[in-house]
């Protein structure tokens, strides 16, 4: 039978330590094997915590947003499960002070699929709520955290928000991505407040591989090579 994902989404797919993985437009990471939707670095209350400390007021709107998206994409996918893989809120203060429609909204979601909360550290003390908290998860051949580390073999984690920029026919573009080699792969922030890190940034370095590749989210998700420091780009976006 034929997912409901496969039907009504563009995605891009690829395989680590043989599990099949598909990233969605919205940067979410679907696992048809194990029906499950993973996502990183939510940061919802962003609005409200830069607020509080003393920054710029932005619309306080991000939180909804980004869980109007997580419904899309759990109702597109027919997940059964849903991993966080951390700071899912931007402080402990965030996560007590989400709104009222937030706090509808996720207990409507949380209602539909089974939870897991693995902390990052923006929310290390992640409680209250419904579902499961980990430090990390094992699920399938993979290890699923927040921090990738150095060295593991099959690990999906969040944490750095990379963002890929590179010119195509003149044109620049920048956009968050997925990075991926043989060994790891780190999503991008899910949440809508949330920017990004540079693909070249020295942060990445000594985490991937030569042949590792970019998967640039967007309406039809792409894949060009990454070489860190050095990128080369010949695929259409």
């Amino acid at each position: 039978m034929q997912s409901r994902i496969e039907r009504s989404v563009n995605t891009c797919v690829f395989t680590l330590r043989d599990e099949t993985l598909h990233v969605l437009p919205s940067g979410g990471l679907w696992w048809p094997d194990q029906q499950s939707l993973i996502v990183a670095d939510l940061h919802l209350g962003k609005s409200k915590r830069i607020a509080r400390r003393g920054g710029g007021l932005l619309p306080p709107y991000e939180g909804l947003d980004t869980l109007f998206r997580l419904d899309a994409d759990i109702t597109a996918t027919g997940a059964a499960r849903v991993v966080c893989l951390g700071d899912s809120f931007d402080d402990d203060a965030a996560q007590r002070a989400l709104g009222s429609a937030e706090q509808e909204l996720l207990s409507r979601l949380q209602k539909q699929c089974d939870w897991v909360w693995v902390t990052g550290n923006h929310d290390p003390g992640v409680g209250g709520l419904s579902g499961t908290v980990l430090s990390d998860m094992r699920l399938g051949s993979l290890t699923l955290r927040h921090i990738a580390e150095a060295g593991t073999d099959g690990e999906l984690s969040g944490h750095y928000h990379p963002k890929a920029r590179l010119t195509l026919r003149g044109k620049t573009i920048s956009r968050p991505c997925c990075l991926v080699d043989q060994s790891r792969a780190i999503l991008p922030a899910y949440g809508t407040y949330t920017g990004g890190l540079d693909w070249r940034d020295k942060a990445f370095n000594g985490l991937f591989e030569a042949q590792a590749m970019a998967i640039l989210t967007g309406q039809r998700p792409c894949r060009v090579p990454y070489r860190g420091g050095e990128i080369s780009a010949s695929s259409h976006v």
